[in-house]
C-alpha cells in the first residue's frame, strides 16, 4: 500500500484531504464507499478471480475498477482507516443458519475501536461495506436493535466476545455470527480460494451485483434484479441490453470486458434462471 493509493481511494469517493480519525469520518466514508464501489463477483464469474490481496483490491479501487465482494471491500477499508490512523480490529463471520453458524470463513469483519458512542462514552463501532444490502451507516456494537430508515437490525451477544447479526427480512441473507478478534491473511486467501473456485465454490454459481443506498438496496442476482425499501419491485432482464445497462446503472465497471464475454454470462445466467424456475 502507497500514500497514493490511500489519497486516490478517498478521491474516488469525493474527499479531497486526509480526514481525522473520528466517528463523523467514519460514518462518513463509509456511506461515500457505498455510493462509489458496488458489490459484485464478476471477475469470479468470467473466470479470471482476483486474490484477497487487500491492497491489491485498494490499488483497484483507487484505479476506478470493480472492488469484488466483503473480502476485497472490507479488506481495503481496513487499510485506509490504519492508515487515517483509527484502531481496527479483525474478527471472522460466518453465515448464520438454522443452528448457527456454518463453521466456515466467509465474511471479514471489522471493528472500529476507541470511538465515542452517541451516549459520549468511548466505544466500538461495526463498519461495514461487504454485506451488499447491508446497513449504510456503522454500527454501534452494542447488543439491541437499530433502525436505517426503512430497515431494522439486531445485534445479539454470543459467548463472551462475539455476536450474531440479524439482517432485516428483506435483506438478501439471513445474518452472520462474528468470533472472536484474530483473522490473519492466510484465513481469508484460505476462504477466498475456496469461495471463488469451482464448482463448489459459493460465488462461481451466480453473478451478484448489489448496491446500498439511502433508501433502499438494489441486487441483481443472474438476471433477476430485485429492488427493496424505497421502490421496492422484481424484474427480470431477458434481454442483454437491459441486462446490461442494469450492470452499469448499480455503478459496475466494464472496462476491458469483451461483449463477447458479457454475452455469453447473460446466457448462461439466462439458462440458470430457467433451471431454477422449471421446478415452481
Amino acid at each position: 500500500m502507497s500514500r497514493d493509493e490511500v489519497d486516490g481511494y478517498l478521491a474516488r469517493l469525493g474527499v479531497g484531504v486526509r480526514p481525522d480519525p473520528t466517528l463523523a469520518t467514519l460514518i462518513d466514508l463509509h456511506r461515500r464507499h457505498l455510493d462509489a464501489v458496488p458489490y459484485d463477483n464478476l471477475a469470479i464469474m468470467l473466470g479470471r478471480p482476483p486474490t484477497a490481496d487487500p491492497g491489491e483490491a485498494l490499488s483497484r479501487i483507487a484505479a476506478g475498477a470493480n472492488a469484488g465482494y466483503c473480502f476485497h471491500h472490507n479488506g481495503a477499508f481496513e487499510l485506509v482507516l490504519d492508515a487515517l490512523g483509527f484502531e481496527v480490529e479483525r474478527r471472522p463471520g460466518q453465515q448464520l443458519e438454522e443452528l448457527g453458524g456454518s463453521g466456515t470463513l466467509d465474511h471479514l469483519v471489522l471493528v472500529a475501536v476507541g470511538l465515542p458512542t452517541d451516549d459520549h462514552r468511548s466505544g466500538r463501532w461495526w463498519p461495514d461495506l461487504g454485506y451488499g444490502d447491508g446497513f449504510r451507516e456503522p454500527l454501534p456494537l452494542r447488543e439491541g436493535g437499530y433502525r436505517q430508515g426503512q430497515f431494522r437490525y439486531r445485534i445479539a451477544r454470543l459467548g463472551e466476545d462475539g455476536w450474531t447479526f440479524h439482517h432485516d427480512p428483506r435483506g438478501s441473507f439471513r445474518g452472520t455470527v462474528v468470533g472472536s478478534v484474530g483473522v490473519t491473511q492466510a484465513d481469508v486467501d484460505a476462504a477466498h480460494a475456496w469461495l471463488s473456485t469451482p464448482p463448489a465454490g459459493e460465488f462461481t454459481r451466480l453473478l451478484v451485483v448489489q448496491r446500498r443506498d439511502d433508501t433502499g438496496a438494489d441486487t441483481l442476482r443472474g438476471i433477476r434484479h430485485t429492488r427493496v425499501g424505497a421502490g421496492a419491485r422484481v424484474r427480470d432482464l431477458r434481454e442483454y441490453a437491459e441486462w446490461r445497462a442494469a450492470l452499469t446503472g448499480l455503478g459496475l465497471v466494464l472496462a476491458g470486458v469483451s461483449e463477447e464475454d458479457l454475452r455469453d454470462l447473460h446466457r448462461r445466467m439466462s439458462l440458470t434462471h430457467d433451471d431454477w424456475l422449471a421446478p415452481r
